[in-house]
């Protein structure tokens, strides 16, 4: 058993893989408590696509995929929230023109490539191969992220929970939903990394939504959500050593898996 455990851990790869999936795992999941509360789960997909076009241009250009990726998003999330302000324009039509818009871009700039195999890791990922300088910038944004929330975790809560009292106190709404905005924006680029565009919306959602089904609290929700993202990060990276597997698509089936678990314990307990 031990060996079976250690032996992975021969392989530097594999050592900065499990890294990567800790700190990806921690911000997408604290992240997701707070985007599955405030129902913007759909904001969390509709960025992973828009991170695209972003991906591609750096990758034409010879430059770090990162700095594409995080420039599409973040120009996407203030989009989004500067539309939706409009009254005449509600946020879920912002949601499903702005993000989609940036995806098509994405693949017409792809169609473009010499080759869709070099960019299939976009899509899907690649926590193997993340080296020195996406694993800095990876450590950065979980800093950033998890900082932030805990500096305004009482004007969070109140945004996601109680809109109304928040606003009656005195808490800036507009600015809150920006800012979360802009934490999903870098949470997403980070997640990039482990399962690419395509996934991304998955692992900021499920671990969320499986602790919702368990607890009402928010921070016993906080503490679960993270701790089964951190675990699935293991499983699918063990999962994809052992039997070759697709290390990005076994973490977020992993994090599938153990919802339906949730929801049938908390189907289980109505009975």
């Amino acid at each position: 058993m031990m060996h079976w455990l250690l032996e992975p851990l021969g392989y530097q790869f594999i050592r900065t893989a499990l890294l990567a999936s800790v700190l990806i795992g921690m911000t997408c999941s604290v992240l997701g408590v707070f985007v599955v509360l405030k129902r913007m789960s759909n904001v969390g997909h509709a960025l992973t696509h828009s991170a695209l076009p972003g991906l591609v241009a750096a990758y034409l250009a010879g430059i770090n995929l990162f700095v594409g990726a995080l420039s599409a998003v973040i120009l996407t999330a203030l989009g989004i929230g500067l539309i939706s302000e409009n009254d005449e324009v509600y946020e879920d039509t912002a949601i499903g023109i702005v993000p989609m818009a940036m995806f098509s871009l994405g693949i017409l700039m792809m169609s473009q490539a010499r080759s869709f195999r070099d960019l299939s890791s976009m899509l899907f990922g690649n926590i193997l191969g993340v080296g020195p300088s996406e694993m800095l910038l990876i450590a950065v944004i979980t800093v950033i992220v998890l900082g932030v929330l805990a500096l305004f975790y009482k004007e969070i809560e109140l945004f996601c929970v109680d809109p109304n009292y928040a606003r009656t106190i005195g808490v800036p709404i507009a600015n809150v939903r920006f800012g979360l905005l802009l934490l999903l924006a870098l949470t997403v680029v980070a997640g990039i990394q482990a399962v690419g565009t395509v996934l991304t919306s998955a692992l900021l959602v499920a671990p969320a939504a499986s602790a919702r089904l368990l607890t009402n609290r928010l921070r016993e929700m906080v503490l679960i959500s993270l701790s089964i993202a951190v675990s699935a990060g293991f499983c699918g990276i063990y999962l994809s050593y052992y039997l070759g597997l697709s290390s990005g698509a076994a973490i977020v089936f992993v994090c599938s898996v153990v919802f339906i678990i949730c929801w049938l314990v908390k189907w289980m307990r109505r009975s």
